[in-house]
């Protein structure tokens, strides 16, 4: 009976492990580093904003990240004319909706949906693929429609999953990726600007984490005196009563 049970209990974490795909990695970003910020604003705009948008976000925000709005507009204001406008992409959304099926999703929220890690996973995990339209896929995300839009960086992947053997017995998949033409970037270089993206979506998805994390340590600091002094003014009440 107690062995019954217990299979029972480790079965949803049986399907789990089943249903588990691609191991996701740890993202190394810092929301503090307004370097690493400014080179995914740079990322963003250059890569990313022809096709996805970020519409709760306006360009002259950035100067949070210490860029002046000078900068904003001579290197980042490619879709706006005015540094007050929002980041919105500049691909029309029924042409996208031509080209791909369905319009490219708005990214001002997506590392909180998707969150940090699946993100730095995501944008490391494109290999190529015949059998899909765009000629890409992701190990992450399978049958994904959109095209590797940092290949020229990263370069062409392939991925094999292939089925091995613990050593309990137990299959599981492998994936072994191969280079089948460099990027511009070596795979170090990569990894830093798919940090330096994910930090700055990160950002973009709450800018005000730092600061709203700043007060929150102020304020948990006042309650803890407070309380101090409530103890103390409650046992200076109750000390004559027995």
């Amino acid at each position: 009976m107690k062995k019954a049970l217990f299979m029972l209990l480790l079965a949803p974490l049986a399907v789990w492990a089943s249903e588990a795909g691609y191991r996701i990695d740890k993202s190394p970003h810092d929301p503090r580093d307004l370097v690493s910020l400014q080179a995914g604003a740079r990322t963003f705009v250059n890569y990313c904003q022809g096709c996805h948008g970020a519409q709760f976000m306006r360009f002259n925000r950035l100067t949070e990240l210490g860029l002046t709005e000078g900068q904003i507009r001579d290197y980042l204001l490619f879709s706006a004319d005015k540094v007050g406008e929002t980041m919105k992409t500049a691909m029309p959304v029924k042409e996208a909706k031509a080209w791909f099926g369905v319009a490219p999703p708005d990214l001002s929220v997506i590392a909180r949906s998707r969150g940090a890690d699946w993100l730095y996973t995501y944008l490391r995990t494109f290999y190529r693929d015949t059998k899909t339209a765009s000629g890409w896929n992701n190990a992450v995300f399978p049958n994904v429609g959109m095209p590797h839009a940092l290949w020229t960086l990263q370069g062409e992947r392939a991925l094999e999953a292939v089925m091995a053997k613990d050593l309990a017995g137990h299959e599981r998949v492998e994936y072994k990726w191969s280079q089948l033409s460099p990027g511009s970037l070596t795979p170090i270089e990569y990894d830093a600007l798919a940090r330096d993206l994910v930090n700055f979506l990160v950002y973009v998805g709450e800018p005000a984490a730092n600061e709203r994390r700043a007060i929150g340590i102020v304020a948990l600091f006042v309650l803890g005196v407070l309380f101090i002094l409530a103890y103390l003014l409650k046992l200076e009440f109750w000390k004559d009563v027995k």
